[in-house]
């Protein structure tokens, strides 16, 4: 049977797929400390039953005196759980409510950080850097000639 690696990587596991038929499998991956050579290692095994019959090797040293290390845990959030959280930060909302520019620049940064995208339009990447500066979003609005986008954006019906 064959089998194939997916191009994903989660903390602690390889994820696979067998033939055609997209099952996945969890090929773990097993942190060590090596008595021998005193270095972290980390081995993969194709199953956890392999793993746990397995003599581990250091493929440093080639050493067997090795004790297997406790591995961080990476938990997944949805979108919507990661905004939830950052709203909950009285932090970043607190200067929303005196129109505090920074604030607002402070906010945006979070949440892009958050959701780990980068900000790749220019015009954005400035409105953010003129905020952190203090200028209000209305100067930044005018100065960009989008003051005038949401009048004729949707004429009302």
């Amino acid at each position: 049977m064959a089998m194939s690696m997916v191009n994903c990587r989660v903390k602690g596991e390889v994820k696979a797929s067998i033939g055609h038929d997209l099952q996945e499998v969890i090929m773990p991956i097993y942190e060590y400390y090596c008595f021998d050579c005193r270095k972290k290692v980390s081995l993969f095994f194709r199953t956890v039953s392999a793993a746990q019959e397995a003599t581990p090797t250091c493929p440093l040293c080639g050493g067997t005196r090795l004790h297997r290390l406790v591995s961080r845990v990476a938990v997944v959030h949805s979108e919507e759980d990661r905004m939830e959280r950052l709203m909950e930060d009285a932090s970043l909302l607190a200067g929303l409510e005196s129109e505090d520019p920074r604030a607002l620049a402070k906010l945006m940064r979070s949440m892009q950080n958050e959701l780990g995208e980068d900000i790749d339009d220019p015009e954005l990447g400035e409105m953010l850097d003129r905020l952190e500066a203090g200028e209000s979003p209305e100067a930044i609005e005018a100065s960009l000639g989008l003051d005038n986008m949401s009048d004729t954006a949707s004429p009302e019906i």
